[in-house]
């Protein structure tokens, strides 16, 4: 792209309401966005040499090519036996909003023992311990939806 259409694109962009413009030819790929900073510089394709730099006037940003995603640290694997949610729905550690939870954590309990509830279809489900020991954390927060097989307790 030419110096004078640059020119004359920016000129545009300036006078008119539009506040910001990007097009791309052969050449390489221009944004001009009204305010800013004091220069526009125009965006170039990989393995092009700089076309221009033009006086201020507007500002265009640079594309930046999406870099590749880091991967997340892997979460800890708690230790201990894991109570997993045996379906889909809403977590409650208590039988009613603002009652006392059936466990906390150090709480000692037995095979067999109620331990929260999921809602699922308007049925509240009581999810019982299948392991005795103590809740040593709670991984899972009051009223939130959960997964099939996401953890929700530990137990030692």
């Amino acid at each position: 792209m030419d110096l004078r259409k640059l020119k004359t694109l920016i000129d545009l962009v300036s006078e008119s309401n539009v506040s910001e413009l990007e097009i791309t030819e052969a050449e390489g790929k221009v944004r001009i966005v009204k305010g800013g900073s004091a220069g526009a510089v125009p965006m170039q394709q990989a393995g092009m040499q700089p076309v221009l730099a033009v006086p201020p006037a507007a500002v265009a940003a640079p594309v930046v090519a999406a870099a590749a995603p880091v991967p997340a640290p892997a979460p800890e694997a708690p230790e201990g036996n894991i109570i997993k949610s045996p379906m889909v729905g809403t977590f409650y550690r208590s039988s009613s909003p603002g009652g006392t939870p059936f466990i906390e954590v150090g709480s000692q309990v037995k095979e067999g023992d109620v331990i929260c509830i999921i809602e699922a279809m308007k049925i509240l489900n009581e999810i019982e311990a299948d392991h005795s020991g103590t809740i040593t954390r709670v991984l899972a927060e009051n009223g939130q939806a959960v997964e099939y097989g996401q953890a929700l307790f530990v137990i030692e």
